[in-house]
Order: C-alpha cells, then structure tokens, then sequence
C-alpha cells in the first residue's frame, strides 16, 4: 500500500515538475505573437518598428522562430507577404525552412 502511495505522489510531482517547466513567460509570448502577425502585413514599416521594438536579434531568432507550425519564412511566403520575406530571407536556413 505504501510503494502505491509513494509512487502515485512520485508521478504527480513529476507531471507538475514538467508542466511548470513548459509554461512560457507571457510577455515573451506576446513578443512572439506580435512578431508573426508582422508576417501576414506585408508592411516593411512595421516589421522594422517591432524588430526595434522588442530589440530583435534577427540571426537568432528568424532560423528558429515557428509561426502556425511553418517556419516565419515560409508562413509569410504562405500569407503573401513578400517584402517581408525578402527582408528576413538572409537569415533563414534554407534546408530547415523547406522541412
């Protein structure tokens, strides 16, 4: 009776420890957030307004950044925002955004 009650415990602490770790920070969502609906403008300025915004490191976070499950290059190729794009496009890796 003890091992079940030890173990039972052991997988809820476990499941909280992992939900706790994948919570994101709000505010950092929102950044994100903010910077794929910049992907569906098609607006230079205001693409360039929230990268000054949020002081974006553009070689950081272009080849990483999933916006809808697409790569943010692609998913503004995919929204018709084709100045944007364009303007990311040196920072994507080509191989990771065809996959």
């Amino acid at each position: 009776m003890m091992i079940k009650v030890m173990t039972l415990t052991a997988l809820i602490l476990t499941s909280l420890t992992f939900n706790a770790t994948a919570a994101m920070d709000p505010k950092l969502e929102q950044t994100l957030i903010d910077i794929c609906k910049t992907g569906v403008t098609d607006n230079i300025y205001k693409f360039n307004d929230t990268m000054h915004k949020y002081r974006i490191n553009k070689r950081n976070i272009f080849p990483k950044l999933v916006c809808n499950g697409e790569g943010f290059h692609e998913f503004a190729l995919s929204h018709g925002s084709n100045l944007v794009a364009k303007k990311i496009a040196p920072f994507v890796d080509p191989v990771a955004d065809s996959v």
